[in-house]
């Protein structure tokens, strides 16, 4: 019953922007803090930005600070990543997560893929 559906991905050229969107369902959405997580190919999976409860703080990988954006709205359950002047390092299936210390769980999607070439 547990959802979180990222969209949004594809294929962008170097500079570019893009914006991905987490829809959630099933669990206390306001209660977990978000965060968006990339896995390139013969890497290992990475947090490049994270978000509390309320949205009154961030924080984001020294790699993407001042290009990508983080950002939810507990109304409508979702959660957003802006990633503008985008580069190929950054092509990466990316992954919503959602963590609550008090409920002790967590829960990921299941990826989009975002592709940065000429």
């Amino acid at each position: 019953q547990v959802h979180l559906v990222e969209s949004g991905g594809g294929l962008v050229q170097p500079g570019g922007s893009l914006k991905l969107s987490c829809a959630a369902s099933g669990f206390n959405f306001s209660r977990y803090a978000l965060g968006w997580e990339r896995q390139a190919p013969g890497k290992e999976r990475e947090l490049v930005a994270g978000i509390t409860t309320s949205g009154d703080s961030t924080s984001y990988s020294p790699s993407v600070k001042g290009r990508f954006t983080i950002s939810r709205d507990n109304v409508k359950r979702t959660m957003y990543l802006q990633m503008n002047s985008l580069k190929p390092k950054n092509t990466a299936v990316y992954f919503c997560n959602a963590v609550s210390a008090y409920e002790d769980s967590s829960y990921w999607g299941q990826g989009i893929q975002v592709t940065v070439s000429s």
